[in-house]
């Protein structure tokens, strides 16, 4: 699919069927989320304000979601292109209840958290640095769409959640805060 026509046809989907995505969707999803598009400089796939990189990207993997990985919490490290697993076992039901139950958070097969750390960006920018954390992330969640797209998943990016139940569950350092859950799944 060109980008032309994933991003023509881009929309948010919230109903998914039980089938799983595959480990190699994932890859290709956190790749275009914050992949190392660039070696020697460490560049990723989406912009950062000087560099910073504030984001850190989760993903809560239910019981089946995806084929290749147990149920889980995961972080991803972009700079090894991999999975580094923050506690295993299904935490949906809890993740779901802390999104506000919404259906499309419970019936996804796997689902992104990306939060940031604003120090990394606020120590060069100061208060406007918070500014620059919002657009990234922006550009975080249309590089999931249009990916999704391009693979025939749906996706929707959510902002209502409680951030703080979210920080507990996945164990978040105090200083990372949640912005995004973005529910992945196979259409329906």
């Amino acid at each position: 699919m060109s980008l032309e026509e994933a991003i023509h046809k881009r929309r948010s989907k919230r109903d998914y069927s039980d089938k799983p995505i595959t480990l190699e969707e994932l890859s290709q999803l956190l790749y275009s989320a914050q992949g190392i598009s660039e070696p020697v400089n460490r560049f990723r796939t989406a912009p950062s304000a000087g560099g910073t990189y504030p984001l850190e990207v989760y993903v809560v993997v239910k019981e089946g979601g995806c084929s290749g990985l147990d149920a889980g919490v995961y972080r991803y490290d972009p700079v090894q292109h991999a999975l580094e697993r923050s506690f295993e076992g299904d935490v949906h039901e809890e993740f779901t209840a802390a999104s506000l139950d919404q259906l499309w958070v419970r019936d996804a097969a796997v689902n992104f958290v990306v939060a940031a750390v604003y120090e990394r960006t606020t120590r060069w920018y100061g208060d406007r640095g918070v500014r620059y954390v919002h657009m990234e992330v922006g550009h975080v969640g249309q590089n999931i769409y249009l990916q999704a797209e391009s693979l025939g998943l749906g996706t929707v990016v959510i902002g209502a959640f409680h951030d703080d139940r979210i920080q507990k569950l996945l164990n978040l350092p105090e200083d990372c805060k949640p912005l995004y859950v973005i529910p992945v799944g196979r259409p329906r």
